[in-house]
């Protein structure tokens, strides 16, 4: 019984020392929207809401079952927890000449829906969720046309590199895959 009373007299001047002002860091409340940043084989960096993404996985290539007479947009077909989605190289729907490397183990897919829509976006490589302050988004300079009808905005990260905001909605929406 007095080891207990000796513990709790030691604990209690312990914590009647410490200053929290130096002890606690003061967290800063996130600004702006979360963005899932990635690369496609281009070497082009985007980002996407993260309030319009509703999965993100590392595909098996195996899995992606391709569909004959399909676009050449779409690598194929997937099972989305009994859902059959379509997969796109987003690349080439963007009309960048490099094609998607399939030819591995995983393809990162960023799965994104509107309304009952889902499509999967097959991407080079998966980047970091960041918060986004919207509001230090620029106009995209240098964007080519066919890109342009897709890109809300661009913005420089911290490496000063462009990062450009696709519109998941305009994506999903597009004519182009009826093409």
């Amino acid at each position: 019984m007095v080891d207990n009373q000796e513990y709790s007299q030691t604990n209690y001047n312990l914590n009647a020392s410490l200053d929290i002002d130096q002890q606690v860091p003061e967290v800063e409340a996130p600004e702006g929207e979360l963005h899932l940043r990635f690369v496609l084989p281009s070497g082009d960096e985007f980002a996407l809401p993260a309030f319009g993404i509703r999965e993100v996985m590392q595909q098996e290539a195996d899995r992606i079952t391709s569909v004959p007479n399909a676009s050449p947009l779409l690598l194929g077909t997937i099972n989305l927890r009994g859902e059959i989605i379509w997969v796109s190289d987003l690349g080439q729907f963007l009309g960048f000449p490099n094609m998607l490397n399939t030819d591995r183990t995983e393809i990162p897919v960023i799965a994104v829906e509107e309304q009952e829509t889902i499509l999967g976006l097959a991407v080079d490589q998966l980047g970091a969720i960041e918060w986004i302050d919207i509001d230090t988004l620029q106009l995209p300079r240098n964007v080519p046309d066919h890109v342009a009808p897709y890109i809300q905005g661009e913005w420089v990260d911290e490496n000063n590199s462009y990062v450009r905001l696709l519109d998941q909605i305009a994506i999903l929406r597009s004519a182009r895959w009826v093409a």
